[in-house]
């Protein structure tokens, strides 16, 4: 394992409850909320690692387990996997605490994110300094 990677935490990136604005047309939570969720845990990640400002590049492997409703409790958990020199790959994990059993908890979606590390002119730059 890289020496530079941070452990993860056991705190999430980010917690918050689907709102019936965040549905599509079946009247679950429309995945492109979810990815933006997933986006923005993998930022606070990234900064968690090296504060910078960061562009998303890519998505990989992202899979959409189970449907997400609305009233489900959304908790997104983030670990970084490999640090480039100006790039940082982060997974992400969704879970789920159905509003019906507030007692389960499931994984809903995962995936990993991929950020370049970009100066104010939006140069890629090192994530860590040389």
């Amino acid at each position: 394992m890289d020496p530079r990677i941070k452990p993860p935490t056991d705190q999430p990136a980010i917690k918050t409850v689907m709102m019936p604005r965040d549905t599509n047309g079946e009247g679950t939570i429309f995945g492109g909320v979810i990815l933006s969720l997933m986006d923005q845990a993998a930022y606070v990640e990234a900064c968690r690692q090296a504060y910078h400002r960061y562009v998303t590049v890519s998505f990989h492997k992202v899979e959409f387990h189970k449907p997400v409703f609305v009233g489900d409790i959304v908790t997104l958990t983030a670990r970084t996997v490999r640090i480039g020199r100006s790039s940082i790959q982060i997974h992400v994990a969704v879970w789920a605490q159905r509003r019906s059993e507030p007692d389960v908890i499931i994984q809903v979606t995962e995936g990993e994110v991929v950020f370049v590390a970009v100066s104010a002119d939006g140069n890629p730059i090192p994530v860590f300094p040389e």
